[in-house]
């Protein structure tokens, strides 16, 4: 049964219950870090249903990370508004395309790449260059290739539209644009011979059925009335032209971002779309969020210190008690700076901070395995953030099986019944992690193993694992939207932060992002020449 609309409302700050009571029209939420974002637009959502506004079923809440898309349905299910469908752009699309694939294009759907490794190293063969099988190499072409896609580009115009667009090669390994084009050619034509479509293929092929087919559109648009964006400032010119034929000539949209936190333009993003809302709407209602409800007021003002210092935004206003303030610290190589964040760590354990509480971010991939490498040697427990799909690890799928089976006989103590289902598997940090998220649901009202493998099952299909015990490593990037007691961010070195000096703008936007992921204790840590912005930042001389 849905809550009460006061006792909704009673759950914000005056911000965020103009948010919350903002339901027709367009409506942008600028909202800074750790301002209650997500709380406002699921409180918006539920009191919109609440009061008989919004129809569940007619509205589309679409978000950037299936992690989001999970943490959306489960806060929306808890407000008593589990209808609404909440899932990321390539999520929506996919259902309309695979629902509309046999009128439309006719034939088998094809199979959809989770991972571009494969075909990837293929197209280079084909393509006639060296093929190492170096993951960051093929991870780099993915990121020009996509990029390319999300601006239209096709491989024969992909070295054009590197001059059009100003964008320097982003790729590690020795290898030039033009094979980079060749390299792309050869995939698009190996997707094709496999017939096999990648994810934004399926942004691509619904934009143009949506474009070409009228009764389609229609439908889709009879389908969702009400339109809720999170994340904007990273939407892409191609998720903006799939936004614009699902709304139509209609504004019922809200949208909800923050030009500081833009750190996506590398792959086709861009916070134009934001930044001109009211210009395509000049009626939008515009809601600012300013309160920090996350960090420190020491955290809070070294995060002011550089939006001030760039001009990126507005500042936040610290709500929350004093802490100590961020420090940095500098060691003569990477090895040293690994070596004294293991003994930091190790005493933040020994003192009761849980490892789960603690997080290291760095700029790049490579740095996270050094940490991981001095970690796991240390027998510190530690979890990388952004490795490979959480459940098709071998274990997980083990476990996955056995809940199912037990789930059969399952009875009245469920809880009891996972337990003891889960016994075999010891103290693996996926059996602890199962059993943290079954208590947390079992709070919010889950009442059966059969419900909880359901909850698995989805879980599984939007990529959204549950928490794992263990110390976080994440890049910068992943860490987006996340959020710790503890956070060092290490590695802040000249030679990585800005990684690019041609991205200076979007490189320090991504340490602020870093700086807003720690709740109560930031620590910076560099090795060799220290990054400017920890100058700039007011953290060393």
């Amino acid at each position: 049964m849905a809550q009460l609309a006061d006792e909704i409302l009673s759950a914000l700050d005056p911000s965020q219950r103009s948010v919350a009571t903002s339901l027709r029209g367009p409506v942008c939420v600028v909202a800074g870090a750790g301002t209650g974002k997500t709380r406002a637009i699921t409180h918006r959502l539920a009191y919109g249903v609440d009061i008989g506004v919004f129809d569940p079923k007619r509205v589309l809440a679409l978000t950037f990370t299936a992690r989001a898309a999970g943490e959306m349905r489960t806060r929306l299910r808890s407000l008593g508004a589990a209808n609404i469908a909440a899932r990321t752009f390539h999520a929506a699309a996919l259902r309309q395309l695979i629902y509309f694939w046999p009128e439309t294009l006719g034939g088998r759907f094809p199979s959809l790449l989770t991972s571009k490794t494969g075909f990837l190293s293929e197209a280079m063969s084909r393509a006639g260059i060296s093929n190492s099988k170096k993951s960051s190499l093929l991870r780099d072409l993915a990121g020009e290739i996509e990029w390319a896609k999300v601006l239209g580009l096709a491989p024969d115009q992909y070295l054009q539209g590197l001059s059009d667009f100003s964008r320097a090669l982003n790729v590690s390994s020795k290898i030039n644009p033009e094979q980079v084009a060749k390299v792309y050619e050869a995939y698009e034509s190996l997707k094709k011979q496999e017939r096999a479509i990648d994810f934004e293929d399926v942004l691509l092929l619904t934009v143009g059925m949506l474009e070409e087919e009228r009764e389609v559109r229609q439908r889709v648009r009879d389908q969702y009335r009400y339109f809720t964006v999170d994340e904007y400032q990273d939407v892409s010119p191609l998720q903006q032209r799939l936004l614009d034929l699902w709304l139509g000539k209609r504004d019922d949209i809200c949208v909800v971002g923050d030009p500081a936190q833009t750190i996506y333009s590398f792959a086709g993003a861009s916070p134009v779309f934001l930044l001109n809302f009211t210009a395509k709407y000049p009626h939008a209602e515009v809601i600012r969020l300013s309160s920090g409800y996350r960090s420190t007021p020491e955290i809070i003002n070294t995060a002011n210190t550089i939006l001030r210092t760039a001009n990126l935004g507005h500042e936040l206003d610290a709500m929350n008690n004093h802490g100590d303030r961020p420090m940095a610290q500098g060691y003569r190589s990477q090895q040293d700076e690994a070596l004294a964040l293991v003994s930091l760590i190790r005493e933040d354990i020994a003192q009761g901070l849980a490892a789960n509480e603690i997080a290291i971010l760095t700029r790049t991939n490579n740095q996270l395995e050094v940490l991981e490498s001095a970690l796991d040697a240390a027998g510190i427990e530690n979890q990388i953030r952004n490795s490979e799909r959480f459940f098709d690890r071998p274990q997980v799928r083990e476990i996955i099986g056995a809940i199912r089976s037990a789930s059969v006989l399952s009875e009245s103590d469920w809880l009891s019944d996972l337990r003891d289902c889960l016994k075999p598997f010891g103290q693996s940090q996926y059996a602890r992690s199962f059993m943290q998220l079954a208590g947390e649901l079992e709070a919010e009202g889950l009442s059966s193993l059969r419900a909880f493998l359901r909850e698995l099952e989805e879980r599984s299909e939007s990529n959204n694992p549950p928490i794992l015990p263990g110390v976080a490593l994440a890049t910068l990037h992943a860490a987006k939207g996340l959020e710790w007691r503890k956070v060092y961010l290490a590695g802040v070195s000249a030679e990585v932060l800005p990684w690019q000096a041609s991205s200076v703008d979007e490189e320090r936007r991504l340490f602020y992002v870093g700086i807003t992921r720690a709740q109560q204790s930031l620590t910076l840590t560099y090795y060799g020449v220290a990054s400017p912005f920890l100058a700039e930042a007011g953290l060393v001389k």
